[in-house]
């Protein structure tokens, strides 16, 4: 079974800043699907709360300690997007990291 590091992080946005900061995630989420340990991301809009987005992102990396090493603090096409998130979020962010249990493809 695949093992690669899988987890939401979910965003609860400032409704004033909510079109700025999808163009910057996409922008952010564009660069980082080059990365050679990215496998994929999904951006997610919850349906009855326009503020509130999830990503879904699966990396091949050993843990979430790595990646915030190796990608959240290494790459700098992220400094700017993280310099300004907070004054743009409503709440903290949260990362929940996933435990694969089994998979299905169709």
């Amino acid at each position: 079974m695949n093992k690669n590091l899988a987890f939401y992080v979910r965003f609860h946005i400032k409704p004033e800043y909510v079109e700025q900061w999808k163009e910057e995630a996409k922008e952010v989420i564009t660069k980082m699907s080059k990365e050679d340990t990215f496998v994929s991301c999904y951006m997610h809009e919850e349906k009855d709360d326009p503020t509130r987005f999830s990503l879904y992102e699966v990396w091949n990396e050993p843990s979430m300690e790595a990646f915030i090493k190796n990608q959240l603090e290494a790459k700098d096409y992220r400094h700017e997007y993280e310099k300004t998130l907070s004054a743009k979020l409503q709440s903290e962010r949260t990362f929940v990291v996933l435990d694969t249990m089994q998979e299905w493809h169709k």
